[in-house]
């Protein structure tokens, strides 16, 4: 590799690396802030934030990715515009077809990166994580009632489990306190267990036990009951996914499905990589600058045109699975003539401003 190309490509590298950092620490915040609504409303165990986290955005890799590449490409190429370093390649003769090898090498590894998320990657981290919370929603061990073990409840209260079976479904000995409406709930039961209505509904139910009721104020209105059974709710969980989900089926699976839903989903799915190379190759024509000039304002239309051709991909999935546009259509209006644009701008970097100069 020539000591240009190295040059080039270690920049490059460098400005993505940095760039994908930010946005990577931005996104956390969005993505920790849902999962944590969920945990709050009892829907999802805290035990599981971590691998929650890390799934999420293995699904939204194909879109930071690409994000990333451009604006890194965007800031390195601006700053070899600003420091005249442009100036004296073109000046050796080095014009945008010699640096497409280097772009390349950075490019064609991250847009195989993205393919590989949104076509393999994101749908497997899909199904995990669903299948995860599903698991975990039938097991006290994975949602955090553990014997031995004060745990706070969703909702308000707290359970304390003197024993647990191995499949974590029966329980022994339970103390249970929770507080509403000004008033305190104790009950206790000799064994416990898991059991659900429908989809969604899950109940403790405690047997043999003991259940005192009081206000919280001090007064002397308790009661005291000794049941022979006890159902208390827990929160609701989420709605489970239907098998035939397209989001939920692989790649390869979609091929043969003729339903508009999992045309639309495997569209979405091819889309991204042709979208990260078409904007990589962009970023060259719209990172062109003077040596004076100030180099943000086309990093800022670079990242409105990344933001207007997601918009169109999510929209255009919508019309698919809607019916508003024909199967046969996809999302090739939207991608191929985006990658051939950024074919003939890159190309013709430099041309269009030297023929209105020759014309002046």
């Amino acid at each position: 590799m020539a000591k240009l190309d190295r040059y080039l490509l270690s920049d490059f590298i460098q400005s993505f690396l940095a760039t994908l950092t930010v946005l990577l620490v931005v996104s956390v915040g969005g993505v920790l802030v849902d999962i944590l609504g969920r945990i709050a409303d009892g829907r999802m165990p805290a035990g599981l934030l971590l691998s929650q986290l890390g799934l999420q955005f293995i699904a939204y890799l194909p879109i930071i990715l690409p994000l990333a590449l451009m604006l890194g490409l965007a800031l390195a190429i601006a700053r070899l515009y600003r420091d005249s370093e442009m100036a004296v390649l073109t000046a050796i003769g080095v014009g945008p077809k010699r640096l497409l090898k280097p772009i390349l090498l950075l490019v064609m590894p991250v847009v195989l990166l993205v393919g590989m998320c949104s076509l393999w990657l994101g749908p497997w981290a899909g199904r995990t994580a669903d299948a995860m919370v599903e698991n975990a929603s039938r097991s006290m061990v994975v949602a955090g009632l553990e014997p031995g073990q004060f745990t706070p409840l969703p909702g308000g209260g707290i359970v304390y489990l003197a024993s647990l079976s191995e499949d974590g479904t029966r329980m022994g000995k339970v103390f249970m306190q929770r507080q509403k409406d000004g008033r305190i709930d104790v009950v206790s039961a000799n064994h416990g267990s898991m059991f659900f209505e429908g989809e969604r509904r899950r109940f403790l139910r405690l047997e043999d036990g003991y259940r005192v009721e009081g206000p919280e104020n001090g007064e002397l209105d308790y009661r005291l009951m000794r049941y022979a059974s006890n159902e208390v709710a827990l929160p609701d969980r989420d709605e489970p996914r239907d098998q035939d989900d397209p989001e939920m089926l692989p790649t390869l699976r979609l091929l043969g499905d003729d339903r508009p839903e999992a045309r639309a989903q495997l569209h979405a799915r091819i889309t991204p990589p042709l979208l990260a190379l078409a904007f990589a190759l962009l970023t060259l024509p719209l990172a062109r600058s003077a040596p004076r000039q100030q180099r943000y304002g086309s990093i800022m239309l670079a990242f409105l045109a990344y933001v207007v051709g997601v918009s169109l991909m999510i929209s255009g999935q919508q019309w698919l699975a809607t019916g508003k546009l024909p199967l046969q259509a996809g999302l090739w209006w939207l991608s191929l003539p985006l990658l051939g644009l950024a074919l003939w701008l890159y190309f013709r970097d430099g041309q269009l401003s030297r023929r209105r100069r020759t014309a002046a």
